[in-house]
């Protein structure tokens, strides 16, 4: 019976990261994006407590703090190198498969991006962190988690798409 309560949990909370998600890749401001992500990880790395995955719980919370870690100190390699030291230790500590490995990639590609690169080139490195990120919902069964992951895939392409089309069309102002 407890087991039911963690599955319906865990499904409660992939579906708050759905709506925290589409609305956080929604927003052209990179700041916007960044604090409703923050959001989006804590209900991330609860629904995966209640699915049992350790490791991407971790890297979840993780994820809180490279977001205001980026956030602060943004383009700061030291900073990129202490997170990803603690992500690894992290993953280490909670391996328990191979089932583990993208929540790994995801966190590395999302570190990377969120700390050395703005605008299109960074939405584009969350977006492949995205992908991984889909794959270790698929793997613990999250429905809403891995419907997440796709509409942060889709607006995030269609956000990527506005800002390329607004800095061709205001070229002469953003240059």
């Amino acid at each position: 019976m407890i087991e039911s309560y963690s599955t319906v949990a865990g499904q409660l909370f992939g579906l708050v990261t759905l709506i925290l998600c589409v609305w956080a890749f929604s927003n052209k401001q990179d700041d916007r994006l960044l604090v409703l992500l923050l959001s989006a990880n804590v209900a991330f790395a609860l629904q995966f407590m209640f699915f049992a995955s350790w490791t991407a719980a971790a890297l979840s919370l993780l994820v809180v703090a490279r977001i205001a870690l980026a956030r602060r100190y943004p383009g700061s390699k030291a900073a990129m190198a202490i997170m990803l030291a603690a992500s690894g230790a992290a993953a280490v500590l909670t391996w328990q498969s191979w089932a583990d490995l993208p929540a790994i990639v995801a966190m590395v590609l999302g570190t990377v991006g969120m700390f050395l690169l703005r605008g299109i080139p960074m939405r584009v490195f969350l977006g492949l962190g995205a992908v991984a990120w889909m794959v270790s919902h698929l793997l613990v069964g999250s429905v809403g988690g891995t419907l997440a992951e796709g509409f942060v895939l889709l607006t995030n392409t269609i956000t990527i798409y506005r800002l390329y089309r607004a800095k061709q069309r205001y070229q002469e102002v953003i240059n």
